[in-house]
């Protein structure tokens, strides 16, 4: 029972893997790639279809017949590719249309095109006018059948009615965009070579280049008649277009059109033989392969292209030329953005406003020349090129954001830098107004050459305001602090040349200064007026030549030196008499041990 169980799932599986790969492997048969949503008003894609054009690895042109319904439009394609109703594309009588959507035959006919082998695909159309149809689901078929296709056959029953010129309108409008661009790299892609295709029951009388001139004339509107103005438009479009149509003739190939599919071609009317295979080598004469964006293209990158395409016919109640201009100029506005953004990158922030759109003017200059070169259409590139410019505008705006806190953060590390310094020199050990000077020039001058960008004139005023204050109260302390440290200078000097180094003059020169500042404050009740004294000045300009140079801050070296004086003194003090003796400097106190020796 077990064994029977798996042999039934593996026979299952096998069937079902059959059944799966079947569709793929037997590419001799019509696939839907594009058919109509519930609504039958939008389109949307068949993965179906979609696989056979995948396969491909070689250039990719398609050949599409559009038309009225039931105008034999499928029947032709059998036809053009050698075969039978039974074999080919579906073929309907009755009153509502076979085809739905596009349909696509899944093995395509292998050309050399200038020496490119390529793979020309044939699509079959729903007709136009049918049952139960809007005229904007006939417009996207239309729309997009004209994108899709190298060939564009339009395949008319009897005669050319207004009504098949003013279906044109799309196809027209969509030349005018991108018909006459100069070839090259980045050219969007070439419009479809239109082929009028009149099947008639009879060639005499008027030829089909006679019956399209005639179709394309002027048709008179004294009364002003809005729709013959625009159709007037058309026909005037077509005629400039006249380089990019090919017009032809089919007769019928019999009288009995019923019985069409069951008859061979012996049975059908030699003349259609012969203009059929005319017909053939016309097609294969101006079929070029598919090219977007300077680009052959191969299964996958038209499908893909085919997904952009239907999006875009899909926006909006009305297909519009416009939407695809967006499309095909999407890639190059991307660049040209990228390229904006790269140039403008370029400039190191923080930097000055002037600086900031000097960068902008100039990287928008060359975005907007490389995007005049290279973008697609001739009337609705305006909507892409505003949007360049509003994106542009954007980054910039950005830019300027960033710029400004790039400043601020700049200006507020340097205004905190310099409000540190201006901290640490109002608490000098030695205070000196050359070194402030010194530190506060330093500072102004150095936060004026690196603080750059919108921030600068702010912390500016912010600057002047802080660095006004600390000179404020710095030389209000200054000469406060300078009475109290030669105060205090006086007396250790009195105790080091009475005591230590007992040299009598610098005791001596220790107690005038002592006794000048003491008194000199008392006899004029307070220190302030000692300020203005002459003597002061000297004693001022004294003390900062010793205190602080350009070669030594007496500040910073205070320290070390004070113990380097000291030891030096220690050495005289316990070894230098005994060596030099008790006279080798000026007069010196001399103790009564000093006395007894020399006695």
């Amino acid at each position: 029972m077990r064994s029977f169980s798996r042999v039934a799932v593996f026979s299952i599986f096998i069937l079902l893997f059959a059944s799966g790969t079947s569709s793929i492997d037997n590419l001799h048969q019509a696939f839907p790639i594009i058919v109509p949503d519930p609504g039958h008003t939008k389109l949307r894609l068949s993965r179906e279809g979609l696989e056979a054009i995948e396969r491909i690895t070689t250039p990719i042109a398609a050949v599409a017949v559009i038309g009225p319904y039931r105008s034999g439009k499928s029947f032709l394609l059998n036809q053009l590719l050698s075969l039978s109703c039974y074999e080919g594309f579906g073929v309907g009588h009755m009153r509502d249309t076979k085809t739905k959507g596009i349909w696509v035959w899944g093995a395509p006919l292998e050309l050399d095109i200038d020496g490119v082998k390529t793979s020309v695909f044939y699509l079959d159309t729903e007709g136009f006018e049918s049952i139960g149809k809007s005229n904007v689901y006939d417009d996207r078929i239309f729309a997009l059948a004209t994108v899709m296709s190298s060939v564009l056959i339009y395949n008319l029953p009897e005669t050319i009615r207004e009504a098949d010129i003013s279906r044109l309108s799309f196809a027209v409008e969509l030349a005018e965009e991108f018909y006459g661009r100069v070839k090259g790299q980045d050219v969007a892609f070439e419009p479809a070579k239109l082929l009028w295709l009149i099947q008639r029951d009879f060639l005499q009388g008027k030829s089909v280049q006679e019956m399209i001139d005639e179709a394309l004339r002027h048709v008179p509107n004294a009364d002003g008649d809005k729709n013959i103005d625009q159709v007037n438009q058309i026909r005037d479009s077509l005629a400039i277009m006249g380089t990019n149509s090919t017009a032809f003739s089919l007769p019928q190939p019999h009288l009995l059109r019923t019985k069409l599919c069951d008859m061979k071609d012996d049975e059908l009317d030699p003349i259609y033989i012969q203009k059929r295979e005319r017909l053939k080598e016309i097609v294969a004469s101006i079929i070029r392969p598919k090219i977007v964006q300077g680009k052959l293209l191969t299964g996958k990158e038209f499908v893909s292209f085919l997904e952009q395409i239907l999006e875009a016919l899909n926006k909006g109640e009305i297909p519009s030329t416009g939407s695809l201009v967006e499309v095909f100029n999407k890639g190059i506005l991307d660049r040209c953005l990228k390229l904006y953004s790269d140039r403008i990158g370029k400039i190191g922030l923080p930097t000055s406003v002037e600086s900031l759109q000097k960068a902008h003017e100039g990287s928008k200059e060359a975005a907007v020349k490389v995007f005049d070169d290279q973008h697609f259409g001739r009337h609705h590139a305006k909507k892409s090129a505003e949007k360049l410019v509003e994106e542009m505008e954007k980054v910039y705006k950005n830019y300027m954001l960033a710029n400004e806190y790039q400043s601020s953060k700049l200006c507020e590390a340097l205004y905190t830098k310099c409000e540190d310094n201006m901290d640490q020199l109002q608490v000098l050990r030695l205070p000196s107004m050359a070194k402030f000077n010194a530190g506060f020039l330093h500072c102004n001058q150095s936060f004026e050459k690196e603080c750059i960008g919108p921030s600068k004139t702010s912390y500016e005023h912010r600057m002047m305001k802080m660095l006004g204050k600390s000179k404020s109260l710095f030389i209000k302390e200054y000469n406060h602090r300078l009475f109290n440290w030669l105060v205090a200078f006086s007396l250790v000097m009195v105790v080091l040349g009475r005591f230590i180094i007992k040299f009598i003059l610098i005791e001596i020169g220790a107690w005038i200064l002592f006794i000048f500042l003491e008194t000199y404050t008392r006899m004029f009740w307070s220190a302030e007026s000692l300020y203005y004294n002459p003597v002061w000045h000297v004693i001022v300009t004294t003390w900062e030549t010793l205190v602080y140079s350009p070669i030594l801050d007496l500040d910073r070296w205070a320290i070390p030196l004070a113990i380097i004086v000291a030891i030096l003194v220690v050495y005289w003090r316990c070894y230098g008499r005994r060596k030099h003796g008790s006279h080798w400097l000026l007069p010196m106190y001399n103790n009564q041990k000093d006395r007894r020796r020399s006695e």
